[in-house]
């Protein structure tokens, strides 16, 4: 790392002086992390890591295609990207893999997540990085926008099945429970005092997510629908309202397909900090 110096007026007795502490950090940071060795983003690798916080990168097929930080805990950052990943088409697991670093707490205020991306942003390989793959839930006013490139490649999976699921009578209110819980992404939903006090008959558990929204779209209050969204579920009293990243409704218990807009640039970003972390 080279100071810079120089004056604006040619002379020599008086110069400015730069130093870049921050990019020679984010060099080293780079350079630590692309000396570790890879493991698969799997639950027995992440068990092994220590809860605290630092810095990690992704590699989709052994490309580097993510770098992220967790505030408090890496497992639990890299858990909520296992689930997540788990509940999505066109990729898998098993494809997947991670290194980290550890970083002390203090050092958490020198945002090394962002000095990693502006180091990899200039070798112009950062992929995943804006394509909305580190989005949580955007909410409501987001609902219309259309689909970031992460979700448009690899959309939500509604043929996995809903964990969690008993067979029987069940309130509607409890079944809404039991569905985000169940679902590696997101399934956010109105609310109605009528969930509490109208039954639901599950005929059976292992339900995919397509067949539970089914069901479930049956039993809801006139002018509700469930809105598959390419990133996440939805369902609110509009019906029959539509949305620019919509690839499903479920109304009335019938599935209503559609083509949702895709979304063809993004910005850089970070990861933000999480209950989880």
């Amino acid at each position: 790392m080279t100071p810079v110096v120089g004056s604006d007026d040619g002379t020599q007795y008086h110069k400015d002086f730069t130093l870049s502490i921050t990019k020679a950090l984010g060099d080293q940071l780079a350079a630590a992390l692309k000396g570790l060795e890879r493991a698969p983003l799997a639950e027995e690798n992440i068990a092994r890591l220590k809860e605290k916080p630092g810095v990690y990168q992704l590699y989709l097929n052994g490309e580097f295609v993510y770098v992220g930080k967790a505030d408090k805990s890496l497992p639990a950052r890299l858990r909520n990207h296992l689930r997540k990943i788990s509940g999505r088409r066109n990729i898998s697991l098993a494809e997947m893999a991670f290194s980290c670093l550890y970083v002390a707490e203090d050092f958490s205020a020198l945002a090394p997540e962002q000095l990693l991306i502006t180091h990899h942003k200039g070798q112009g390989n950062i992929p995943w990085n804006n394509n909305g793959f580190g989005n949580k839930d955007p909410g409501r006013q987001r609902d219309h926008t259309i689909p970031n490139r992460f979700d448009v490649k690899f959309p939500i999976d509604l043929d996995r099945p809903v964990e969690g699921l008993s067979p029987g009578e069940t309130t509607l209110h409890e079944l809404l429970e039991t569905i985000k819980a169940g679902l590696p992404y997101n399934f956010r939903y109105g609310a109605s005092g009528e969930f509490k006090t109208r039954s639901v008959h599950v005929p059976t558990t292992g339900m995919t997510a397509d067949q539970i929204f089914q069901l479930v779209s049956a039993e809801i209050p006139a002018k509700w629908q469930i809105t598959a969204l390419m990133g996440y579920v939805i369902m609110y009293d509009d019906s029959p309202s539509t949305y620019r990243s919509a690839w499903r409704y479920y109304r009335d218990g019938q599935l209503v397909s559609a083509q949702p807009e895709a979304q063809l640039t993004g910005t850089v970003e970070v990861d933000p900090p999480t209950q989880d972390d």
